[in-house]
């Protein structure tokens, strides 16, 4: 808009407009901060630097250009003669455009009405001024319209007549209450119809132009989904819009809702201005974005109802309201903070969502939306909130002289957008087929098994009898006993259903935790579980037994102590040495007690980095390593197990993919978030460098004094190298930005700000699914790391319980795995497991493959989606080249026996066969013999 940009208000002979009065007033109206430079006196100074601005539009490569022209700087006085300054001046923008072959599409008016008018006849309450503007309509066709095909009489009359003439919030200011602003809304739409049939009759022969009105919506939801709350949006939406675009695209005429609620308020059109306003559109302008949502949009129009910011919603509304008008979008985008200078990540990703909204409105909907423009092209004067916001693809600084522009991030992605035309599948985006490894580890995660140590009822010796005809009930007979047998791992009934469920899905691998503070209650060999332990031998078995193997991690920290015994927990956890030791002589006891049928060990699962002090990460880092070392020595040649220590490690990407400072505060993020446990055993032996400096930095500004501690070489040798394979749970990917936008959003520890991708698919809990973060991770770990082992140790995400397909599941599951393969297959990760989160609802509510109603388990579909990769072990296709894996034998320590010595068991089979076939005929004959004797 002119007044925003241009600034040059007293030069080249421009009038004053009611903006330059109301910007230089002693006191502004409540609500009308204006920050920084007087209104728009300079703003991004354009009138002088049009050049600059031009060559803004080749950078980018637009098709079309979008700009208002000042009514004040043509005509100073709003009637009389010509400014011939203005008019060379827009004639020079139009010349340039065309050298460029950028379409310009030029505004009327856009709220900057000369103050002359206002002060000579009241502005837009007076009747005379719809023939005043068609008078200056038809000086800019006359000297403009050769070079202009699309033209916009008035932008966002909403604005202009309900806070310019009912309200005061805007120029004039004037507070004429509703009347006087649905008043000033009737001659607005006056002015329009009488431009439109000016160009229609007298210009369009020749010059071949569209003319249209730039309308402004909100869109709004019904709080509860009741046909009286869907009637109040729809009456919120004939408030706004259908107020305008009901006369032009309809009837002529206001909508219903209007008419029968305010009255007397609202002004009456005769017949006959029905007619000429009828059809004065030769397009469907729409404006949507900051400018009138959750700003400008005054409360009571929303009726009680939820303002929304979806665009695709009001594309399509229009498209069923006003008989599929071809729709050009003339004004899009939402804003950044003042402060921002130029990784403006959130104007980005609502770009990116408004634009999106509007591909599918085409593609799925069938609205027939012809263009699309950002707002605005570079910074300038926000209205009501002056430069307390910017909405440029361009940064300008206010307080410099020469106004010079630089491209934000915003600019290389709106450029690259424009060059592909929308967005196409990125190639590295595209599933692959391909198959994973022989004896690759196909997963299922439990936090904890479901133990229940009763017994089953055929252990019980007593008799029962049935009282048939009193109590109904089994009555135990007194003094009476069957006879016992040995109790079996079988007789847990509880073990038996989890493993024929693990059976049904086809895994070859059972992650779970053991629970530390059940098994040792007092932390130390003083007082053993031994009937959990038992029962964790007995799982472990029955699993092998099925040739699953048991993953089985020592440790996980859940809310309650941490899952640490009450004794440590209460004195320090992870901050004292003490629990250092204590896990030693835990994670000895484990090992002699189930290593027999564990081969497959994690000390630690997701020690959550969000919630550990450096001095506990320090101890929790020696624990670990002296347990990996105690199982090297005393445990590894006996039960030829793995073990290593398992990491929470979500992805993390800039936010703005073009800014060195978004790149920079994404890899201080992954140091800190993965890093600061991974680099000192897979590593170096010592914490992150840029850890160090992080925080050496910001202790030396005194802003907080955290001490990361240090290792002696002795400990970094102890902890460098302690691991069989590196084993991660990932879950989502997260964006972060270097500039603050948000503060509730906002790291001041680690000066990163989340941003949030509202493109992305998300879960009921606001998880995002972004299936290629899982492929830049496991990259990220070989080129940190080395070609170590990995393992994708759990990776799921919850749904909504009522959904009965389980979509999101499937998607999340089919999609990440492919990702896994694409590392595997083109990255030569070396990944030899993967593993979903989680087994069931019952321990994880929301993200189980099983549902658990009234006591049973049902399987969702992602669960038989998940058994088909597996069968396949990944995504076969046609040309997959067929892999012949030798046939895998359960490791069974009870087995191990017999499968060592089958020669002998042969020979004994032989010699028993003989046994009883010898016994068999000398009993037949004998029996012979004794007849024969008789």
């Amino acid at each position: 808009a002119a007044y925003q940009t241009e600034g040059g208000w007293r030069q080249g002979g421009k009038g004053a407009s009611v903006w330059d009065t109301f910007a230089h007033r002693p006191a502004t109206p409540p609500g009308a901060a204006l920050p920084g430079p007087v209104g728009g006196d300079v703003a991004s100074d354009s009138y002088n630097n049009l050049f600059r601005d031009v060559e803004g539009l080749r950078r980018l490569g637009v098709s079309h250009y979008r700009f208002s022209l000042s009514w004040a700087r043509l005509l100073p006085n709003g009637t009389g003669p010509p400014n011939p300054a203005g008019l060379a001046h827009y004639g020079r923008l139009l010349a340039r455009l065309r050298e460029l072959g950028v379409e310009p599409v030029v505004t009327l008016y856009h709220w900057d009405l000369p103050q002359a008018l206002q002060d000579a006849f009241g502005g837009w309450a007076s009747p005379v001024l719809p023939q005043l503007f068609r008078d200056y309509a038809e000086l800019c066709f006359r000297h403009f319209g050769g070079q202009v095909r699309y033209w916009l009489t008035v932008d966002n009359p909403y604005v202009v007549a309900w806070h310019g003439y009912g309200t005061g919030r805007l120029p004039p200011g004037v507070r004429g209450g509703p009347r006087l602003g649905y008043l000033a809304a009737h001659h607005l739409l006056q002015a329009h119809a009488k431009v439109w049939h000016l160009y229609n009759d007298h210009f369009r022969p020749a010059q071949r132009g569209k003319v249209s009105i730039a309308l402004s919506s909100h869109w709004i939801k019904p709080q509860r989904m009741t046909e009286k709350n869907i009637k109040e949006c729809q009456k919120s939406l004939d408030f706004v819009l259908g107020w305008f675009a009901k006369p032009i695209f309809i009837d002529g005429d206001y909508p219903e809702s209007m008419r029968s609620n305010l009255s007397s308020l609202l002004p009456a059109f005769s017949e006959a201005e029905k007619k000429y306003i009828k059809g004065t559109a030769d397009f469907f302008a729409l404006s949507f974005g900051a400018t009138l949502s959750f700003q400008l949009l005054d409360s009571h129009m929303k009726f009680q109802q939820l303002e929304s910011i979806s665009l695709r919603q009001l594309l399509y509304w229009i498209n069923s309201e006003y008989n599929k008008p071809r729709i050009f979008i003339v004004e899009n985008s939402w804003f950044v903070s003042g402060t921002t200078k130029r990784d403006d990540a959130k104007y980005i990703y609502y770009l990116k969502k408004f634009i999106m909204e509007t591909l599918k409105a085409i593609r799925y909907d069938g609205v027939n939306v012809f263009g699309y423009t950002v707002w605005s092209l570079l910074d300038g004067f926000e209205w009501h909130r002056g430069y307390s916001i910017r909405r440029g693809l361009f940064y300008v600084d206010f307080q410099s002289h020469d106004k010079k522009l630089m491209p934000k991030s915003s600019v290389l992605f709106y450029q690259k957008l424009i060059e592909k035309n929308g967005f196409p599948p990125l190639p590295e985006n595209q599933p692959i087929e391909g198959i994973f490894p022989c004896g690759f580890a196909w997963g299922i995660v439990d936090n904890y098994i479901q133990v229940d140590t009763t017994p089953a009822q055929f252990l019980d010796s007593s008799v029962y009898v049935w009282d048939v005809h009193q109590t109904k009930k089994l009555i135990k007979v007194d003094g009476v006993y069957a006879s016992k047998r040995k109790r079996h791992c079988v007789d847990f009934a509880a073990i038996r259903l989890q493993i024929s469920l693990l059976q049904e899905m086809h895994v070859t691998h059972f992650h779970f935790s053991l629970k530390w503070s059940l098994i040792l209650p007092l932390g130390n060999l003083s007082l053993i579980n031994h009937t959990l332990v038992h029962y964790y031998q007995c799982f472990a078995s029955e699993l092998l037994r099925v040739n699953i193997t048991p993953v089985v991690a020592l440790w996980q920290p859940m809310i309650e102590n941490q899952e640490l015994p009450i004794s440590l927990a209460k004195y320090g956890a992870w901050e004292n040495t003490e629990t250092v030791q204590a896990f030693v002589e835990y994670a000895r006891f484990c090992f002699t007690s189930l290593g027999d049928h564990v081969k497959f060990w994690i000390t630690m699962n997701e020690p959550s980095v969000k919630n550990l002090t450096y001095t506990a990460g320090h101890n929790l880092l020696k624990a670990h390593a002296k347990v990996w070392h105690l199982y090297d020595k005393e445990f590894r040649r006996s039960q030829k197990g793995k073990i290593s220590i398992a990491l929470q490690a979500d992805w993390v990407e800039p936010a703005c993919p073009f800014s060195r400072n978004d790149q920079e505060v994404a890899n201080r993020i992954l140091e800190f978030d993965v890093g600061w446990l991974a680099e000192p055993i897979f590593g170096s032996g010592d914490y992150p460098e840029v850890m160090r400096a992080w925080l050496h930095r910001i202790s030396s500004v005194d802003l907080y004094n955290f001490h990361l501690p240090y290792f002696s070489e002795d400990e970094k040798k102890l902890i460098q190298g302690s691991f069989d394979f590196f084993a991660l749970s990932h879950y989502t990917t997260t964006l972060v930005g270097s500039e603050k936008e948000d503060a509730v959003k906002y790291d001041h520890y680690l000066e990163v700000q989340m941003i949030n991708d509202i493109t992305w698919l998300h879960s009921p809990s606001r998880v995002a699914v972004v299936p290629w973060g899982l492929r830049k991770l496991l990259k990220w770990v070989k080129s940190k790391y080395g070609n170590v082992p990995v393992y994708v140790m759990a990776n799921g995400i919850d749904d909504d319980q009522n959904m009965v397909h389980d979509k999101l599941r499937v998607y999340y599951i089919q999609n990440y795995i492919n990702e896994a393969l694409k590392a595997y297959t083109l990255d030569n990760v070396n990944l030899q497991g993967y593993f979903v989160y989680s087994f069931n609802d019952k321990t994880a509510p929301k993200y189980g493959l099983y549902s658990y109603v009234a006591n049973q388990f049902e399987p969702k579909p992602s669960l038989k989606h998940y058994r088909e990769i597996i069968d396949n072990n990944g995504f076969p296709g046609r040309e997959t080249p067929e892999l012949l894996c030798p046939e895998e034998v359960a490791s069974c320590p009870e087995c191990h026996f017999f499968r060592t010595r089958k020669s002998l068991l042969a020979f004994i089979s032989f010699i028993f066969v003989a046994f009883i076939v010898t016994i068999f005929f000398i009993t037949y004959y004998s029996k012979r013999v004794e007849r024969r004797y008789k």
